[in-house]
Formats: C-alpha cells, structure tokens, sequence
C-alpha cells in the first residue's frame, strides 16, 4: 500500500467518476483504475461498485476511505512541517518594544504574525529609555518597534507608526481636567527625565528648548516606566509621554493630557543590517499590512 494510492483513493471518492478522478490526478484512466484494482486485491475488499454513472463506494470501502482521508491529511501537515524548515519559518522571533511600543499595532502584530507561523514562537522583550536599538545591535532580540530620535546606524527599518503626546499629571492637578494644553503651560513643573538614553532623546521628550526658546525645568530621574509614573502619581513631577502609554498605564491617580503643540512620537521597525532572516522578512510584511490598514480611510 501506498500513500499516492490512498490519494487517489479519496479522489475518486470525491469525482464518483473514475474519468473525472483521472483527469484532477492527471494520470490516464486505465492507470486509475489499474491502482484501484491493486489496492482492492491488496485489501482483500471491493471498495467501490461501478455503475453506468460512475462508482459509489461500498460499506467497506465507505471505512476506508474515512482512514485513508486521515493519512492523506497527516502526511499533508509531515510536509508541511518540513517545508517550515525549509524556508526558515521555524523558531523563536524576539521582538524588542519600549513601554507601550507602536501602541495597538505592536500586539495585533505579534498575534498575527503567530497566526501565520504557527511553528514560532514569539518572545517579546522589552526595554526602557531608548535601549532598544542597542538590543538589535547587539543582538538581543531580532526586530523591534524602535521610538525616535535613536541612532539607527547598523539598521535596516522603516516607519510603521505616529501618535500624539501627552503629559502626565497627577489626578488631582488643576490641569488634570483639561482637553488640550501646551507645553508652555507646563513649563514650571519639575519634568522627569534620564539619564539612561541619549541626550538627543532626553531633550526631544522635554521639548528642550521649548517653542519661546526656554528650557524645562528638569525634575527627578527615573530608570523606567513604573519608576515614572510612581512619581507622577506621588505629585512631585510631571512626564512627558505618547498617547498609546496612558492607555496601556491607566492608573486612577493618573490624569493624561493632550500637548496641543509638540511634535508626535514616530516608531520605527528596525532589525540589524544583514539579519533579515525568513522569521524578520515574514514579521516586516505582517507589520506592513497592518500599519496601511490602519492608514487606509474609513469606507
């Protein structure tokens, strides 16, 4: 017994007709019929009766072909588990993201992309204040959702994503129930920044300088997000921060303002120049065709 004759076992099963079964398989029909008559001689059964209109299979043959249906398919997934390997789409993708990433689109990407390989598993990593370029140079993780300003160099990657600014207030705040305000309405407020990113990105969070040329008034450090908002919270600082983190950090002693007059957060996805494996290729397109949906006008 063979696979290919229990293949063409459930055709036939399915055209009824031994002509039309043949001519699906490409094979002539002599040969069709020749391996049906080997595989009931085989068996020991008839599996098929034939009549002027074609063939119906038997009681027998209706068993049968039930098991030879599973085969067929379990062999189907045997080869298409080798052909994962073959183009590479096997293994761990670890994509690397800042507190909230690309906002919606970093886990709609992920879930998607899991969806299409499920022969991968994805492993996010995330990192604070600007580290994540640094992840992919060094190799810590094989794509990411990159915020600018960051150096770029040694990557590959394009933009994916924008989104607002807000600024963090404590709930409490007399500015905490506006719509909108500006920077320059906040410019007495103790900010929090870093010292563990750049300084090109320290200064383009706090808007420094400001539009009428003054500088922030800088307040307390912080090594990450959590670190951040407790001090927001506490009332001792303001923060700086894209629109995607006070929904993903909602917090009931945590108002979130709109700026009215900086610049948006731009996401980048990068990956390492020369590391664009089938894994990073298969996540690029996925991202891609979210982020145009995601632009395409309503309707």
């Amino acid at each position: 017994m063979e696979l290919r004759q229990l293949h063409y076992l459930t055709v036939i099963a399915e055209e009824e007709n031994l002509g039309r079964a043949a001519r699906r398989l490409f094979v002539s029909q002599p040969a069709l019929s020749y391996a049906l008559k080997s595989l009931e001689s085989e068996l020991g059964v008839r599996l098929f009766d034939r009549h002027a209109g074609g063939v119906s299979a038997t009681a027998a043959g209706q068993d049968v072909i039930a098991e030879a249906l599973l085969t067929v398919r379990q062999a189907e997934r045997v080869s298409a588990a080798a052909e994962r390997h073959t183009r590479g789409e096997t293994g761990v993708l670890r994509v690397g993201f800042e507190a909230s990433g690309a906002g919606e689109l970093t886990t709609r990407a992920r879930a998607e992309f899991a969806r299409r390989h499920p022969g991968v598993r994805v492993a996010p990593k995330r990192y604070d204040w600007g580290q994540e370029a640094d992840a992919l140079r060094d190799g810590q993780t094989d794509v990411a959702f990159v915020w600018l300003p960051n150096d770029l160099s040694g990557l590959r990657g394009e933009l994916v994503h924008t989104e607002p600014r807000v600024v963090g207030l404590p709930r409490g705040h007399a500015l905490a129930d506006r719509s909108g305000i500006s920077v320059l309405e906040v410019a007495d407020e103790p900010l929090l920044w870093t010292q563990r990113a750049p300084r090109e990105w320290v200064d383009w969070w706090a808007v420094n300088p400001r539009p009428d040329g003054s500088s922030p008034k800088w307040g307390p450090t912080n090594d990450n997000v959590e670190e951040m908002l407790e001090q927001v919270a506490e009332g001792s600082s303001v923060c700086f921060a894209p629109l995607s983190m006070a929904r993903y950090y909602a917090r009931p002693d945590l108002a979130w303002v709109p700026l009215t007059d900086v610049e948006p957060l731009r996401v980048v996805l990068a990956w390492a120049d020369g590391k664009d494996t089938a894994l990073v290729r298969g996540f690029v397109q996925v991202v891609r065709e979210l982020a145009a949906a995601a632009d395409a006008p309503a309707g």
